[in-house]
């Protein structure tokens, strides 16, 4: 650590520099720019720079180096562990940069580092293109590929991290470097599911898709319908065109027009078939799920921007994640499942979900270090409550959904879906003999592991 005459000065030059703005404790400004998603963090970086272009980011990251500073990079913020933050180093804040530009004709996009996927979809949209985005339309767009992606178009369009053109990255040392399929490959092969272990990534291409229109079932039913909606749910999905995707969700009702008032604030069963495709072909596809009795619904076309915002959660709730891949779906997991649903915290923001893959995910490249490609399901314990006297209930009630499957689970992991659960569980994340490429690839772009601050992959 530099003196504090030392980093005083450093500071003042920095602030000087920077084209954005840095905040130290104190400032006006200091405590928003350190606020993140999850509520549980509560964490003060010495200095937050708010960086609005690639020179700022580089500027950031040298004056970091110089005083010995931890650093952290923030995107969109939503790590649920809060690794955009830190205690007393510097944290990168990329949130300016949310630029999106769409070259519709070469089917691609440029993103800024900091934009989020409503950013995303909002771009995208009017061209009737679209890419594998996250399910909440807050994300950060470069956590979310660069950690694999996963959302309601990978079954037709693959994971977010198969659209992966292009990355523009500041490295550890300050320096600006691009990697793609031609340019540091073994580079561009890390960034496909080992998230921000290699530099900070200041913009991302993906590749386009046609999507000219898009449509939903959302329905709601009684708890104890659950099973039978599951199963119906599973044996639809089974044989489904690519093109339908969703999940199930237990959740609170929601105080929305279309839940009835006496159900809400109560535990209820959500269905959600998603179909890159219009409403005609949805409704037929939905036909066993409609046919069973329910509580409400929202059935028909709607821009595929405004379903990303659907099941958004609202910031500041506290947050604890998890997730098991699982290798079937029979009726006794079915049971296991739907039983657990009952002890989630309610009234709250808490869900308890279960995403089908399949299609262009397990069709996708398998030499990425995305290890969960393979697995059906997704079981995603998702727990989001206010009051802290719930913490130990709900953090309990996550780790009673993973110890339930564990009998299917493949043992593979999404990292964008799990806090801080230890090297057994990054490695499990990115698969044994991939972590072992990865290592080099650290040891090549990070030797000191300056980027530390993720599910971190230490240097060979």
């Amino acid at each position: 650590m530099a003196s504090l005459s030392k980093a005083g000065a450093a500071l003042a030059a920095l602030r000087e520099d920077l084209a954005g703005e840095a905040f130290a404790p104190g400032d006006p400004g200091y405590d928003e720019a350190r606020t993140v998603h999850n509520g549980m963090i509560d964490r003060r970086p010495a200095v937050i720079a708010q960086c609005v272009d690639e020179d700022d980011v580089v500027r950031a990251v040298r004056f970091g180096r110089e005083l010995d500073l931890n650093i952290a990079v923030r995107g969109g913020g939503h790590s649920v562990a809060g690794m955009a933050l830190n205690d007393g180093g510097l944290v990168v804040d990329l949130r300016r940069m949310h630029e999106v530009t769409v070259h519709p004709a070469a089917e691609a996009v440029r993103v800024g580092g900091g934009a989020t996927m409503s950013h995303l979809d909002r771009a995208t949209q009017p061209y009737d293109l679209a890419t594998t985005g996250g399910r909440a339309s807050t994300t950060g767009v470069g956590g979310f590929v660069l950690g694999g992606g996963t959302g309601w178009l990978d079954r037709c369009c693959g994971l977010a991290v198969d659209n992966l053109l292009g990355v523009e990255l500041v490295t550890a040392d300050g320096n600006r470097i691009h990697a793609n399929a031609d340019e540091n490959p073994e580079l561009f092969w890390a960034l496909h599911g080992g998230g921000g272990n290699f530099g900070i990534a200041t913009a991302i291409t993906l590749k386009l898709h046609e999507l000219p229109a898009f449509s939903i079932a959302l329905l709601l039913y009684l708890p104890e319908h659950g099973p039978e909606v599951v199963r119906t749910y599973r044996d639809l999905i089974a044989v489904a065109p690519v093109e339908a995707a969703g999940g199930v969700i237990y959740l609170t009702g929601p105080p929305e027009e279309f839940v009835p008032p006496h159900l809400v604030g109560t535990l209820l069963c959500g269905m959600l078939l998603t179909y890159a495709g219009g409403e005609d072909d949805m409704r037929k596809l939905a036909e066993p799920l409609l046919a069973l009795p329910h509580e409400a619904e929202i059935v028909g076309a709607m821009p595929y921007a405004d379903v990303q915002c659907m099941i958004d959660d609202p910031p500041g709730l506290r947050n604890y994640w998890s997730a098991e891949y699982v290798s079937q779906a029979p009726d006794d997991f079915v049971d296991v499942f739907c039983d657990r649903a009952h002890s989630m915290p309610v009234p709250s923001g808490t869900q308890h979900v279960l995403f089908p893959q399949g299609g262009a995910i397990a069709d996708g490249p398998h030499d990425y270090p995305v290890p969960y490609r393979d697995a059906p399901w997704a079981v995603h314990p998702f727990a989001a409550w206010e009051d802290p006297a719930d913490d130990d209930r709900a953090i309990q009630w996550v780790r009673n959904v993973r110890a339930d499957v564990q009998p299917w689970s493949t043992g593979a992991v999404y990292l964008n879906f799990i806090g801080d659960e230890g090297t057994d569980r990054v490695e499990a994340g990115l698969g044994a003999e991939n972590a072992r490429r990865l290592a080099a690839v650290k040891r090549q772009y990070d030797p000191d592991n300056v980027y530390r601050f993720n599910h971190n992959i230490t240097p060979a």
